[in-house]
């Protein structure tokens, strides 16, 4: 196994452990999301990336934060999903890019419909279960998600050309 494929086998362990801990405390590291966004330069090294593909990564990077700033700004996410959305733009290219915000946005919807539900029927038992799961069923919780990108991420991988080069499927 190259050191190429190794490193990036990290980006989808970073999205789950960033889905865990929005789940269970609410809250993204920050040194989860630096370390994502840092971890992309000898990946994209290791893969011999050309100027203009470094550039792309970037840009699209770039796009990426300015976007989770502006949900942020709006409160349609929290400041730590807004890193996450960035770092995770960086690893996956024009494609990827565009299908991890549409897979982010599908299951972030399913997430957020599926809370609103439960809240409606369960929110009475919130006390009474473990904090971190309780504070997901209180009437003004907050909606945990670095899970829909978590999700979103992973199944933009082989949407991106960077990516799928690197992982690619498993022939059965």
């Amino acid at each position: 196994m190259s050191i190429t494929i190794l490193l990036a086998c990290l980006y989808p362990i970073a999205l789950f452990w960033a889905a865990v801990s929005d789940l269970t405390t609410m809250t993204i590291p920050n040194r989860l999301t630096l370390g994502l966004a840092v971890l992309f330069v000898p990946v994209g090294l290791l893969a011999h990336l050309s100027l203009s593909q470094w550039g792309i990564h970037l840009g699209l990077g770039l796009a990426g934060l300015v976007l989770g700033m502006t949900l942020f700004a709006l409160r349609f996410m929290g400041g730590g999903d807004a890193k996450l959305i960035a770092a995770a733009s960086l690893w996956l290219g024009l494609h990827g890019f565009v299908a991890l915000l549409l897979y982010t946005a599908i299951f972030g919807g399913v997430l957020t419909l599926g809370l609103l539900a439960l809240r409606q029927f369960f929110s009475l038992y919130a006390p009474k279960l473990p904090h971190w799961l309780g504070q997901h069923l209180e009437p003004k919780g907050g909606i945990p998600y670095g899970i829909a990108i978590c999700v979103g991420g992973i199944a933009a991988l082989w949407q991106s050309d960077f990516m799928s080069g690197l992982l690619p499927l498993p022939t059965l």
